[in-house]
Formats: structure tokens, C-alpha cells, sequence
């Protein structure tokens, strides 16, 4: 069974919402943007959402990309999931 080509699904250029899950650490933002700007240089701090876990262990982040493609979106992700502060991405 094939699945639809993803690209089909979306218009790039496009915003594409990304969770990024990881233990409270100060740094932990600054290091989602790093990761973020290695694929696009200019993306502005503002379009990231803060949320703290409920007790504050974790914090979750809700980082709005500029996606080109389906490729750049998998960089993205691979980039991300692979980063040793990062515990989950959705």
C-alpha cells in the first residue's frame, strides 16, 4: 500500500507548526533555534510557544518553520530528533 505524496498535501513554500519536547533547561530554546537556523537563517524567535509541563520537568515547544519542501521539512526533523537535549518531535 502506497501512501500520498506529501508534497501534494501541502503548498510549499508554507508555515508548518513543529513540537519540540525536552527537559527544562535554559539553554533548551536557544538550542531549538540553533537547530532551526542551521535551515533557515532567518528565523525569528518569535514564532516559537513556550509550554512548561505541568511540573515543570519538561517543556514543550511549539516552533512555526518556513518549510521549502518535504526535504527540508525531514532536515529539519532529523536535525532535531537528533540533538541530545531533545526528547521528543512532532
Amino acid at each position: 500500500m502506497s501512501s500520498p505524496d506529501i508534497d501534494a498535501l501541502f503548498d510549499f513554500p508554507c508555515d508548518f507548526p513543529i513540537k519540540v519536547m525536552g527537559a527544562t533547561h535554559p539553554e533548551f530554546r536557544n538550542a531549538v533555534v540553533t537547530v532551526i537556523r542551521e535551515f533557515d537563517d532567518e528565523f525569528d524567535m518569535e514564532r516559537i510557544e513556550v509550554r512548561p509541563s505541568s511540573g515543570g520537568k519538561y517543556t514543550g515547544l511549539t516552533v512555526t518553520v518556513r518549510a521549502q519542501s518535504r526535504a527540508h521539512l525531514d532536515d529539519i526533523y532529523r536535525a532535531l530528533t537528533g540533538h541530545p537535549m531533545v526528547k521528543v518531535v512532532l
